[in-house]
């Protein structure tokens, strides 16, 4: 195996991202950092890293197409994406590597592993509330999909499954792949006793006993539009499609009158649901 890492920026950092690379540069594997931020970085990174600057920010799927492009010309046969708020350290390489092979013994055709991801907000372990995942062994699991960060995936796989979609920008990116490489034949796998600590969203918020997540009020447009747009597919499970579809008006209700700044939530939200009925794909203006 042949491994290399893409991390995807937008903003990071700094203190966090060269602890990172300090931490993992021992490992001698080729890595590219693909930043979506306006202003370029200014510190100088070794020689086995390349920088990739998109200030216009083309969205996280060309990001990591971008990425992955590189890596696939340097012949690395399997390829780690990461995003900057993810905990990577050796020993997680090590183990995404290392389960990948392991699980190669039991489950043909894999495309894709990725870690059991520990919420750093509360340090639980991260699992679906109900598509639960088909557990192969006390180390693996089949599931649907896994985020794109910590995925590791055969680089082969990824040419015949294709790019990342990256007319949907940013959410359901991950997820979508995962399905589309699952509608071709190929596997998800879940690395039970690899565990990455991971940031998703801003916050937290529990109400009526179910959490929900916070993020930045422009995130409700690529969510609410995304999820219109991909429950018209076929391959997309028929569970997410119920449950993102009936989750639409509490989530709304939420963001526009539960969290702060609910005005510009609400108008993300209600632009990114009439985007979503028009079948208007990119970035938001």
């Amino acid at each position: 195996m042949k491994p290399g890492i893409v991390i995807i920026l937008f903003h990071p950092d700094l203190t966090h991202l060269n602890k990172v690379l300090s931490g993992i540069e021992a490992e001698n594997l080729p890595i590219i950092l693909v930043d979506n931020s306006p202003e370029p970085l200014v510190d100088t990174f070794s020689t086995e890293i390349t920088y990739l600057h998109f200030p216009s920010n083309i969205g996280i799927a060309a990001a990591q197409n971008a990425g992955i492009k590189v890596l696939i010309e340097c012949g690395c046969s399997h390829i780690a994406l990461f995003d900057q708020d993810s905990d990577i350290t050796s020993a997680l390489l090590t183990g995404l590597c290392d389960g990948f092979s392991k699980a190669q013994q039991s489950v043909e055709n894999i495309a894709a592993v990725g870690p059991q991801i520990v919420c750093e907000f509360n340090a639980e372990a991260v699992s679906p509330a109900i598509q639960h995942e088909r557990k192969i062994s006390e180390d693996f699991a089949s599931v649907k999909q896994i985020i794109a960060s910590g995925m590791l995936l055969n680089a082969d796989i990824f040419k015949t499954v294709g790019e990342k979609e990256e007319s949907l920008f940013i959410d359901g990116v991950d997820h979508e792949w995962c399905w589309r490489a699952r509608d071709k034949g190929y596997q998800i796998v879940k690395l039970l006793n690899v565990k990455m600590r991971h940031r998703q969203g801003d916050g937290r918020k529990k109400i009526l006993g179910l959490t929900f997540k916070r993020g930045a009020p422009i995130r409700l447009y690529y969510q609410a539009r995304n999820i219109l747009i991909l429950s018209r597919r076929d391959y997309v499970p028929l569970y997410w499609k119920c449950r993102n579809l009936m989750g639409l008006p509490v989530r709304w209700l939420i963001n526009r009158w539960v969290f702060e700044q609910g005005k510009i939530r609400g108008r993300f939200f209600l632009k990114g649901l009439k985007d979503g009925v028009k079948g208007k794909t990119g970035a938001l203006d």
